[in-house]
């Protein structure tokens, strides 16, 4: 292990979903601190989080940060046909599922609980923010997918014929799109890292998936002003894989009272992975900075309470020799 990664512990297992598929969770803990609050990564369409968001859930975690990552259905080393979304509703509650039971374990039911999703995560998190709307603590946007720009919204008639091709081709790789590497990660040679990892997906989108990606970006688009959490959303200025105006959207009707929108000129769709160094950088201490002036629970319990505990174990210590 480098020296860099001596202050976190990593983990990972497989765990049965209510359809009997077998997914990949990951987690990244501090190792000599209790953590100040948990993370819940929702990643990216056709990616994964052991590798894609290892450089997000690395630096949260040395930020003292307990995060959580599970693979989607047909995403990285989870079980399902690759980037197939049957249905985006049962890849959120598989989110759920994970992210709850995580939260109710012992340790971890005082700690605050944040999201943070990438992209189409974006979308997930706004929909487990939907599912359970005071449940999370927060939630960090980074260049979220969460309404189709009026230029690129298909006329109603081509959804009512993709709606009809799909019942009978769900599985067909036919949507006419660019590989997403080549405009979402500005650095080359982080390009060539993400080409190279065989659990991320770069053929054309399946027709299923395009379809269940359009109807929830118009449901989350509908719902924009219901949005009452606290949320930061952090977007690059030259992004177009998602619109930064639609950032702008959600920012300004999004019912929450503490919410925060960062646009960063020059900087491309992929901020925390396909970025100089020098951005990346700028982004997290954003991030981070957010985080920590919310995560006001350092520990899962409060200095007075492991005080009481520790006088408590004096007292029966002083007993048991009477």
């Amino acid at each position: 292990m480098d020296q860099a990664m001596d202050s976190i512990r990593y983990e990972e297992e497989f765990i049965l979903n209510s359809r009997g598929l077998n997914l990949f969770t990951c987690k990244w803990l501090p190792k000599d601190q209790e953590p100040k609050a948990l993370i819940f990564i929702c990643h990216g369409y056709a990616v994964e989080c052991s590798i894609t968001m290892k450089g997000t859930m690395t630096r949260l975690a040395k930020a003292g940060y307990a995060v959580h990552g599970i693979d989607y259905e047909g995403h990285g080393k989870s079980s399902g046909l690759q980037a197939y979304i049957p249905s985006f509703d049962a890849l959120v509650d598989d989110c759920l599922d994970h992210f709850t039971s995580i939260c109710e374990r012992v340790e971890n039911k005082k700690k605050q609980k944040f999201l943070l999703g990438e992209s189409m995560g974006g979308a997930v998190a706004l929909l487990l923010h939907q599912k359970r709307p005071t449940f999370w603590d927060g939630a960090i946007l980074v260049a979220p997918m969460c309404k189709i720009a009026e230029e690129m919204r298909p006329h109603p008639i081509v959804i009512n014929i993709l709606q009809k091709i799909c019942k009978i081709i769900p599985t067909w790789k036919i949507i006419p799109t660019k590989d997403i590497v080549d405009i979402a990660i500005k650095m080359p040679e982080k390009r060539q890292e993400a080409l190279a990892n065989r659990y991320c997906y770069h053929g054309k989108p399946r027709l299923k998936t395009g379809n269940e990606l359009l109807m929830v970006s118009l449901e989350i688009e509908k719902n924009l002003s219901k949005v009452s959490l606290p949320f930061l959303i952090v977007h690059g200025g030259d992004d177009i894989v998602t619109d930064p105006s639609v950032s702008q959207s959600l920012f300004e009707s999004a019912l929450s009272t503490d919410k925060a929108f960062k646009l960063y000129p020059g900087m491309w769709h992929a901020l925390t992975s396909g970025e100089p160094e020098d951005n990346i950088d700028l982004v997290f201490s954003d991030i981070v900075s957010w985080l920590d002036n919310r995560a006001t629970m350092i520990n899962s319990r409060s200095e007075s309470e492991r005080k009481a505990e520790h006088d408590d174990d004096k007292f029966l210590l002083a007993s048991s020799h009477d």
